[in-house]
C-alpha cells in the first residue's frame, strides 16, 4: 500500500498540470486581456511620458505645450474603466500627434538665437551714434576769439607775459622802465614807440605819485590799446558806378596772394560778386596760384601770358567787371622790392591808368607785410607809401612769429588802417582787424 499510494500520489500531480494547458482553450478572452493590458501599458507610458514631458515645459517656460487638451484627457481620464471595446479609440496616432507637438520646445533654440541677436543690432546701434565725432569736431574748431588767442600766443608770451612778469612785485625805479624798454625792443614795437609809451608812463606816475608797479602795468597796457584804436578802420566795398578796385601791393613771400584768395572768399560770403586780375605777369606761378583760388571759389580771374603788362591786364579786368556788373574787384601785382626803382614806378603807371578809367581808382591799396619780418617792414611801409600813397595794411604770419610787437610801431608811424591781420591758414584766420580783441589776446585782458 505504501508503494501503491507512492504510484498513486503523482497521478494528481500529472493531472493538475492539465487543466492549465486546458485553460487557454478560450484563447479569445485571454488574447484580449493580453490587448488591453498592453494597451493599457501603453498608455500609461504614454501618459507617463506627458506628464514627464509638461513638466519639463513648465521648466522651460514653454507653458502652452503642457496645456494641450489631448494631454489633459489622456492622463484624466480613468484608465480601469474603459471597456475592451474602447481600446482601439486609444490609438498610436495621437501619442505621436502629442509627441510632435512636445517637440515644439525644440525651436526654442532659435528663438534664443533670434533673441540674441538682437542685442548685437541693439549693441550695434550705440556705435552709429554721432556723439563722439561732434565732440570731436568742437575739440578741432575753437571759437573765434580762442583761435586769434592761440594764433597770437607766440608773441603773447613774448610780450604780454613778459611784461606782465617783469612788474609782478617790483617798485617803480629806473631799472623798471629800463627793463621795460629792453622787452618792448625784443617784440619788436620799435624804437621810437617803446620811448613813446615809456616817457608817458613816466610823467603818469609822477602826477599820481604811484609806487605800484601793477597800476604801471594797467596803464602801459591802456596807452598800447589806444595806439591800435586809431588804427581800426574796417574796409568798406561799397562802390555805386562800376566795381570797387582793391590794388594789392607788397614784396615777395609775404603771403599777398593768398590774402586776396582769403579776400574774395569772406566777400563773395558776404553775397558781394568778385573778380580776381592776375596783374604778377612776371611770375608764372603767381597767376597760377590766383586761377586755382579764382575755381575753388568759382570767381572768375582775368589773366594773360608771362611777361604781359601789368597795367594793361588789370585794364582788361576793370572793363570785364564793369561789363558784368562785378561789385568787388581785386587785382594783384608783381612782388617787388621796396629799394627798386623802375618796379615801383611800375605801380605808379598802374595807378594811372586805372584813374583814367576811373577817377576814384583804385579804391583800396592795400600793403600786404608779413609781421615776421620785423623792422623791415617799418622800411617797406614807408617806400610804398611814397610810391602809391597807401590807404591800407593787412598784416600777415602773426601766428607764426614772436614779433607781432610790430603792429604797434606801424600803428604809431603811420597811422594806416589796419585791415586784416592773418593768424593762420585757415579762410576764417585773415581776421577783419579788431583792437580790443587784440589787447584781449595778446595780455589775457577783459574790458
Amino acid at each position: 500500500m505504501p508503494a501503491e499510494q507512492q504510484s498513486a500520489q503523482p497521478e494528481p500531480q500529472l493531472a493538475q498540470p492539465k487543466p492549465m494547458a486546458a485553460k487557454p482553450q478560450p484563447a479569445e478572452p485571454e488574447q484580449a486581456t493580453a490587448a488591453q493590458a498592453a494597451a493599457l501599458t501603453s498608455l500609461e507610458v504614454t501618459a507617463t511620458q506627458h506628464e514627464q514631458t509638461a513638466l519639463k515645459a513648465q521648466d522651460s517656460g514653454v507653458a502652452e505645450t503642457a496645456t494641450q487638451p489631448g494631454t489633459e484627457q489622456l492622463v484624466g481620464q480613468p484608465v480601469l474603466q474603459q471597456p475592451v471595446s474602447a481600446v482601439p479609440a486609444v490609438t498610436v496616432p495621437p501619442a505621436e500627434e502629442t509627441v510632435i507637438k512636445v517637440a515644439q520646445p525644440e525651436p526654442s533654440s532659435p528663438v534664443t538665437a533670434i533673441s540674441a541677436t538682437a542685442p548685437d543690432s541693439a549693441s550695434s546701434a550705440p556705435v552709429a551714434v554721432t556723439t563722439q565725432p561732434a565732440q570731436i569736431t568742437t575739440e578741432k574748431k575753437p571759437g573765434f576769439f580762442a583761435r586769434l588767442k592761440q594764433g597770437l600766443s607766440k608773441t603773447s608770451q613774448n610780450l604780454g607775459n613778459g611784461l606782465a612778469s617783469l612788474f609782478l612785485g617790483k617798485k617803480i625805479d629806473d631799472d623798471l622802465y629800463e627793463e621795460l624798454e629792453t622787452q618792448l625792443l625784443m617784440a619788436d614795437v620799435g624804437v621810437d614807440t617803446s620811448q613813446k609809451l615809456i616817457k608817458q608812463l613816466v610823467q603818469h606816475a609822477d602826477r599820481r605819485q604811484l609806487k605800484d608797479a601793477d597800476s604801471l602795468y594797467e596803464k602801459l597796457q591802456q596807452e598800447m590799446a589806444e595806439l591800435l584804436d586809431v588804427v581800426e578802420q574796417p574796409l568798406q566795398v561799397e562802390h555805386k558806378d562800376g566795381p570797387f578796385v582793391i590794388l594789392m601791393v607788397g614784396v615777395n613771400g609775404v603771403g599777398k596772394t593768398t590774402t586776396i584768395g582769403k579776400m574774395a572768399q569772406q566777400f563773395k560770403q558776404q553775397g558781394k560778386s568778385v573778380m580776381l586780375a592776375a596783374g604778377d605777369t612776371f611770375r608764372a606761378a603767381a597767376v597760377e596760384q590766383l586761377q586755382v583760388w579764382g575755381e575753388r571759389n568759382q570767381i572768375p580771374v582775368i589773366a594773360q601770358h608771362s611777361g604781359a603788362d601789368s597795367a594793361s591786364v588789370i585794364f582788361d579786368a576793370y572793363q570785364a567787371a564793369k561789363a558784368r556788373k562785378i561789385d568787388v574787384l581785386i587785382a594783384d601785382t608783381a612782388g617787388r622790392l621796396q629799394n627798386k626803382a623802375h618796379l615801383m614806378e611800375e605801380l605808379k603807371k598802374i595807378v594811372r591808368v586805372m584813374k583814367k578809367i576811373d577817377g576814384a581808382a583804385p579804391h583800396e591799396v592795400m600793403l600786404t607785410l608779413d609781421a615776421g619780418t620785423g623792422q623791415n617792414a617799418l622800411s617797406q611801409a614807408k617806400l610804398f607809401h611814397e610810391a602809391v600813397e597807401l590807404t591800407g595794411i593787412s598784416l600777415t604770419k602773426l601766428d607764426g612769429t614772436a614779433k607781432g610787437g610790430v603792429i604797434f610801431a606801424i600803428a604809431d608811424q603811420f597811422k594806416l588802417p589796419i585791415r586784416y591781420i592773418g593768424v593762420g591758414e585757415s579762410i576764417d584766420d585773415l581776421r577783419v582787424f579788431n583792437s580790443k580783441d587784440f589787447i584781449r589776446a595778446l595780455f589775457n585782458k577783459e574790458f
